[in-house]
């Protein structure tokens, strides 16, 4: 049995004093550079070089350097590269470095262009974490604070109350639940109604659930994750193609061959014998 696929990272950041993860994203080659996945936190990507696709729940997003991704906290998120980009990431929890804000649920908007505010504070958040000077992380703390604090007054796209933000988090946590059901299943006929009964939900609520959130409708989803297994099946030569066709759930090999090669542009067989 596969392993399940988690999108919910539990993230735990145990430095009271520098309570936030700070890194740089480096790519080079064509394709997703983190997965997606949600958490609690709020995550931020700063682009400093290239530029890149971000896709927040079902919300595609292009992003150049100067240009600043928010993630906001339980909202799904995932980062595609199409050549070469850094990017300065930072991931914090809004509670521990300011508590006001976190009591109001703000919802920052998505993307920030350019703006010359940002790139200040941004310079000098890369600059101390390129050096590490001694108090490189006060400095960083510093600016991260300063930055919170402009989000909020210029680019503040909602105020959630906190039923809201209760239930954007029970919809990102029926949706994992869903996805491992598929990841352990997807071998076997599954039905929309059999991934409803999952999470408990009327198969209409359910479909509208899914789609808003993954920007796909449920079946489809099962076909890419069966025609991505098979894939990954075929390079490794891990038997006919017929036999591939049947290990990831399909019974009509015909119908197989025709979407594989819909979604990769090449038939199993052509894979087969790279």
């Amino acid at each position: 049995m596969a392993a399940p696929l988690e999108l919910y990272e539990h993230k735990i950041l145990s430095d009271r004093e520098f309570p936030v993860q700070l890194f740089l994203n480096r790519f080079h080659e064509k394709g997703w550079y983190f997965k997606e996945h949600w958490h609690e936190h709020l995550e931020l990507h700063y682009v400093l070089e290239g530029e890149a696709l971000f896709r927040l729940n079902k919300t595609d997003i292009y992003a150049r350097k100067g240009d600043l991704v928010i993630a906001n906290s339980n909202v799904l998120h995932g980062g595609y590269c199409d050549g070469s980009i850094k990017v300065l990431v930072l991931i914090f929890e809004m509670s521990a470095l300011a508590g006001e804000l976190a009591d109001r649920n703000i919802i920052f908007h998505s993307l920030v262009k350019a703006d010359a505010n940002i790139e200040e504070i941004m310079t000098v958040i890369y600059q101390e974490y390129q050096n590490k000077n001694l108090g490189y992380r006060l400095v960083c703390k510093g600016e991260i604070l300063k930055l919170i604090a402009y989000l909020a007054r210029q680019y503040t796209a909602q105020v959630l109350t906190d039923s809201e933000s209760d239930k954007r988090k029970k919809r990102l946590e029926r949706l994992n639940t869903v996805l491992n059901f598929i990841q352990n299943h997807y071998m076997e006929p599954i039905s929309n109604g059999d991934m409803a009964r999952v999470i408990h939900l009327s198969e209409d609520r359910f479909n509208h659930l899914f789609k808003e959130s993954m920007g796909m409708a449920p079946l489809q989803y099962i076909n890419e994750v069966r025609l991505k297994k098979a894939m990954n099946l075929l390079k490794k030569k891990e038997g006919t193609v017929a036999e591939i066709a049947a290990m990831v759930g399909y019974t009509d090999y015909n119908h197989f061959g025709r979407q594989f090669r819909k979604m990769f542009g090449a038939t199993p067989s052509e894979v087969m014998k790279e």
